[in-house]
């Protein structure tokens, strides 16, 4: 019995000390790290994610936009990020009995769609004013290739207008599980990203910014 609680604690030292290591990004607390570190090994072993990064500065605000197939998704982002990502979520999935907790430590904003989304905008902003990254993914929800056309919400780049901040678009191909949300990150993948350059948005050319995302994050990688 002795043996098996001493084993049991050295595999759960063992667990947590190997998530700190692989970890790379500071999001305030250990177990957020912890959890960084994990998913950074998930994306790279179960999911086939090379080893590239988004080129976000290394201090000052940015904004990560991607198309959204799965529920795996935002872990691809903060596995290619060297900075802790403040996602937009709907507030249903925010609420989520669980992991609730975890969006709350992660800093993520929660998003009304039915009601007031203004008010996530406006929280993104004054993170972005305090030089955070914010992510998001402008479709609102999860839209495949085979779907009619959806066009993207203006948010971001409204965001990129009132805050000067860059806006990093990311393409994400090879998802398996594509559509599913719980299932996905557990499911083997060959993923591969996509990066632009950084595109900048004034007040002025916030439609063609706009057109410049959509066809950042809706053409297939070749």
């Amino acid at each position: 019995m002795i043996t098996f609680i001493l084993l049991s604690v050295a595999v759960g030292i063992s667990i947590w000390l190997i998530g700190l290591y692989h970890a790379r990004a500071d999001w305030g607390g250990p177990t957020v790290n912890w959890l960084d570190g994990w998913t950074r090994l998930l994306c790279r072993y179960l999911h086939r994610l090379p080893d590239e990064h988004i080129a976000l500065p290394e201090s000052g605000a940015a904004i990560v936009v991607a198309n959204h197939v799965s529920g795996v998704d935002p872990l691809l982002l903060i596995a290619a990020s060297r900075r802790p990502l403040r996602f937009l979520i709907a507030r249903e999935e925010y609420q989520r009995p669980i992991v609730s907790w975890l969006f709350k430590k992660a800093g993520c904003i929660p998003v009304d769609r039915s009601g007031r989304p203004e008010q996530a905008l406006r929280q993104a902003l004054r993170a972005l004013q305090q030089g955070e990254v914010i992510a998001l993914f402008p479709h609102g929800k999860i839209h495949l290739d085979t779907d009619p056309p959806r066009k993207i919400k203006g948010g971001v780049a409204w965001l990129a207008s009132w805050s000067d901040a860059a806006v990093f678009p990311v393409r994400i191909d090879g998802v398996s599980a594509q559509g599913k949300v719980f299932t996905a990150p557990f499911v083997p993948s060959r993923v591969r990203l996509l990066m632009v350059p950084p595109l900048t948005c004034s007040a002025e050319s916030m439609e063609q910014c706009l057109k410049a995302i959509t066809l950042a994050i809706e053409t297939p990688a070749t």
